[in-house]
């Protein structure tokens, strides 16, 4: 049984400590091919955890954490840091998806609802438009904001406030994570049956670390922000 038990907790590969830096699409392929049998790992757990949907929140949450572990080359023991992480963040997941979903939800209804009328009255464009771009500036929120919240423990209100302001800053690579999530479940659609697998075995994790590598660069940014103007605050005082 000792294959069964490494299976779960051995820590995952890592990189030589003399191989050059890759960057972008680069990095993110070497990454992927370097974790992508934790990530088919990490699939099945996000799906187990999330079966009772209440814990949905949570399971992303733990998915994002461990997310970030890959993107920064940390080593990994899947299963206890995906544990940890669910017990760990639960009851703030849980509260800040219950938030996003409403907001989200709204933000949704309003497109459908003024889509429909706008195909009669013109007026309604613009009100469509600001609800196009209110739902997709929430929707980079909610990719900041989850990332932010698994890498560093904040209030709530500045955990907003740093989400926003990274969803200001740099919202082109959140918006491209998530049409990879979007192109990861069109393909899932069109392919079906031959597809069926897709969702049981990488389309969560895989949607989840296209996030977390997104956004991974501008959440540091924002949280070091803070730190780098103490001393210029410090010298003004």
């Amino acid at each position: 049984m000792q294959w069964l038990r490494d299976m779960w907790t051995k820590e995952g590969p890592g990189i030589p400590k003399d191989a050059p830096a890759k960057t972008g699409l680069a990095l993110f392929a070497d990454i992927l091919a370097r974790e992508w049998w934790e990530m088919v790992k990490l699939n099945i757990l996000f799906i187990l955890a999330s079966l009772f949907v209440v814990t949905l929140p949570a399971a992303l949450a733990a998915m994002a954490r461990v997310s970030v572990a890959f993107v920064e080359d940390r080593n990994t023991y899947l299963l206890r840091d995906f544990t940890d992480a669910f017990l760990r963040y639960f009851w703030r997941a849980t509260a800040w998806g219950l938030a996003l979903a409403g907001a989200l939800a709204i933000g949704v209804h309003a497109i459908v609802t003024y889509a429909a009328g706008a195909r009669d009255n013109l007026m309604l464009a613009a009100p469509l438009a600001i609800a196009l771009v209110a739902t997709a500036f929430l929707a980079v929120l909610a990719c900041h904001l989850i990332v932010l919240m698994v890498m560093r423990d904040l209030p709530a209100l500045r955990l907003l406030r740093l989400a926003a302001l990274a969803s200001v800053a740099r919202p082109l690579p959140a918006l491209a994570a998530l049409a990879v999530n979007a192109t990861l479940w069109l393909a899932h659609i069109l392919f079906y049956p031959v597809s069926v697998f897709m969702p049981a075995t990488f389309n969560f994790s895989l949607g989840m670390f296209a996030v977390v590598f997104g956004v991974h660069r501008t959440v540091v940014l924002v949280l070091d922000l803070p730190e780098a103007m103490r001393p210029h605050r410090h010298f003004i005082k």
